[in-house]
């Protein structure tokens, strides 16, 4: 074959491998692993409505004995879960036997034992669903719902890396305060008719405690992580330094993600890509106080980014805070899993399947309308972002195949 004809058959191919890589970029269904993540996608939408009230009736393992067993390297929870429902259940009415202050860190929380020796982290409500939480975008006390609605977007976007989390209401005289430790008694006083409590943290004051309706407080619960899989802290490369005037290198130095790629775990492994992926759930939520995260640990860097804390999100409907996204339009990479199931939930599909999702919860409507509205037009931004990398990079580079499943021990 003359050179001529073998440089035709070869622009050829790349032709044919650049319209595939734009068919992924429509969100198509041509390649088998697009196939595979279209039978992921329908498997979440059949999964996401609930049953309330739901309990465990076919196994003599309790709720806490079933998660715990969901957990693994690289997820929280298997992709086909039919007890979740009946997991969420228990941990939204399960008896209470000891409640105590939260662990260590700046916001209020309580830590609450349920009935079988599961702990769970509390936090109260502090606002109402509409309230818009001026300042900076970390801004404000802690959101419970924001809680309840980032487990059910992991949950969507296939990620299952947050813990459980489901929404309740306790009463704090028949249920906290006869089984609270003296610590967290210490702190309970009364506003009104009111009864409140303001914990042991950083920021926790006598002047701003959190208030029941009466004696009836509305908060989150979330599932605490077994012990057998104890958790390493890590300074998140993107991470804010929370003083004015004061800059992080990444918001200065565009070439930042080339430098990242070099330390470790960012050199090797799927690290960057669970970071990456992480910028665009907390974008999606409006979350820029990602300044740490956890992994397991000893995990050289396999393990998931485990997305905790989540609760300083949905603070401003109306704040699209750009920053957040520094790690995908600073690294212009994100995995071909991820950008298929955002692709799946453009035109309106996010918003809708959060609906769907949120219903079940014991302190439905869980988001204002405003936030549901925000969903779909940050991902609307990050679809854009994504675009412009290709068009920058090429799609070979931008779009990356990653798909590592560990096995459970």
């Amino acid at each position: 074959m003359k050179l001529k004809q073998r440089m035709v058959v070869l622009c050829a191919v790349l032709l044919l491998l650049g319209l595939a890589k734009i068919f992924l970029l429509d969100g198509g269904e041509g390649s088998a692993a697009s196939r595979r993540d279209v039978r992921a996608f329908r498997k979440m939408e059949a999964s996401l409505s609930l049953p309330r009230g739901a309990r465990l009736t076919h196994t003599l393992q309790s709720p806490w004995e079933i998660a715990s067993q969901w957990v693994g390297p690289r997820e929280v929870y298997p992709e086909e879960t039919p007890e979740l429902a009946a997991v969420l259940t228990a941990m939204s009415t399960a008896r209470i036997e000891r409640a105590d202050v939260g662990y260590k860190g700046t916001q209020l929380k309580a830590l609450l034992v349920l009935d079988g020796g599961q702990k769970v982290v509390f936090k109260p409500k502090r606002y109402n669903r509409d309230h818009i939480v001026e300042g900076e975008p970390y801004a404000g006390y802690d959101r419970h719902n924001a809680e309840v609605v980032a487990f059910h977007l992991d949950r969507i976007l296939g990620f299952r890396r947050a813990p459980l989390v489901v929404g309740r209401h306790v009463n704090l005289r028949t249920e906290i305060k006869p089984v609270a430790t003296d610590q967290l008694l210490s702190t309970f006083l009364t506003q009104g008719n009111n009864t409140c409590f303001y914990g042991k943290c950083y920021y926790c004051r006598e002047t701003e405690p959190a208030c029941a309706d009466g004696e009836v407080m509305e908060g989150s619960v979330t599932l605490w992580l077994p012990d057998v899989w104890p958790l390493q802290k890590h300074r998140h490369p993107w991470g804010r330094t929370y003083r004015e005037g004061k800059l992080a290198r990444w918001e200065y130095d565009e070439s930042y993600c080339d430098a990242v790629k070099k330390m470790p775990p960012y050199d090797a492994g799927p690290r960057l890509l669970d970071v990456i992926d992480t910028a665009v759930f907390d974008y999606l939520i409006g979350n820029a106080d990602r300044h740490h995260y956890e992994s397991f640990q000893d995990d050289g860097g396999a393990s998931m980014l485990i997305l905790l804390d989540n609760a300083k999100s949905f603070g401003n409907a109306a704040l699209d805070e750009r920053s957040i996204l520094a790690p995908l339009y600073q690294c212009c990479m994100i995995r071909v899993s991820t950008w298929n199931r955002l692709n799946f939930l453009k035109g309106g599909t996010l918003s809708s399947a959060m609906r769907r999702a949120l219903a079940f919860d014991p302190i439905h409507p869980v988001l204002a309308e405003p936030h549901l509205a925000a969903l779909d037009r940050r991902l609307s931004g990050v679809i854009a972002t994504v675009k412009q990398c290709v068009e920058a990079q090429g799609p070979d580079n931008t779009l990356i195949e990653d798909r590592m499943n560990l096995p459970h021990p």
